[in-house]
């Protein structure tokens, strides 16, 4: 027997534009960073969704470091894995693809832990844009290059470094 999943969404605001946050029964599954107005926002209500939501606003508010979330994002085993090694990097640091790839036990995937990066269902709480390029550059991010470094810069003057 199949047992029915419920989705709920929200949409809170936030310095980076319009997140939707979507849980699957007792877990976060997805953050997603809209691009566009909302048209009808979800209704609902769901407690790990508003637990998502105050704890998304105490980072943006600089109070929070950490998350404290139960997570279930969808994707292969590769992309999970790398996922949870995104977990691992430090509030405000940053690590290349190829070290990312390196530390997950596969030196040449860094264009495979790339792709993984792209699709990260769980922006924000799963720090994919602490992940930059060989040289430091900024590289590459779902929600575009000016949120990436915003929650970069966002951080540093969290832990009390200024970035310069």
């Amino acid at each position: 027997m199949t047992t029915r999943k419920t989705v709920t969404e929200i949409l809170m605001q936030s310095p980076i534009g319009v997140l939707r946050l979507v849980a699957r029964d007792g877990a976060l599954t997805a953050i997603h960073l809209e691009d566009e107005p909302p048209g009808v926002p979800p209704e609902g209500t769901h407690p790990v969704l508003d637990v998502a939501r105050r704890q998304l606003e105490e980072y943006f508010a600089g109070t929070r470091q950490a998350f404290d979330l139960p997570l279930e994002p969808v994707g292969t085993p590769f992309e999970r894995g790398v996922w949870r090694a995104l977990l691992n990097i430090t509030l405000g640091d940053t690590t290349s693809y190829g070290v990312l790839a390196a530390g997950l036990g596969r030196a040449t995937a860094a264009r495979a832990v790339g792709a993984a990066n792209r699709k990260n269902p769980l922006a924000i709480v799963v720090p994919c844009h602490r992940v930059v390029g060989a040289s430091g550059a900024l590289t590459g991010y779902a929600g575009g290059l000016a949120r990436k470094a915003w929650l970069l810069a966002h951080e540093r003057r969290m832990r009390g470094d200024d970035g310069a």
